[in-house]
């Protein structure tokens, strides 16, 4: 699932666990604790992440040499 944004040259920030939490009604994904749990890990990886990318260039790519299989 990832990949489309790893082609893309796109960072991925992750985390412990799906970043999901569940719930049905309004404030019940609240309760969920292992969710929030998960939600805080990736908002700090996320804020590492920025911290870290914003002292740094923005890389140059090379231009993309797109390969024809049928010959």
């Amino acid at each position: 699932m990832t990949m489309p944004f790893q082609i893309l040259h796109m960072p991925i920030v992750t985390s412990q666990y799906w970043n999901i939490a569940y719930g049905r009604d309004a404030g019940e994904a609240a309760l969920d604790a292992e969710g929030m749990q998960t939600m805080r890990s990736l908002g700090k990886n996320m804020a590492r992440m920025l911290h870290a990318l914003a002292d740094q260039p923005q890389p140059e790519y090379e231009a993309r040499q797109a390969m024809n299989f049928i010959r």
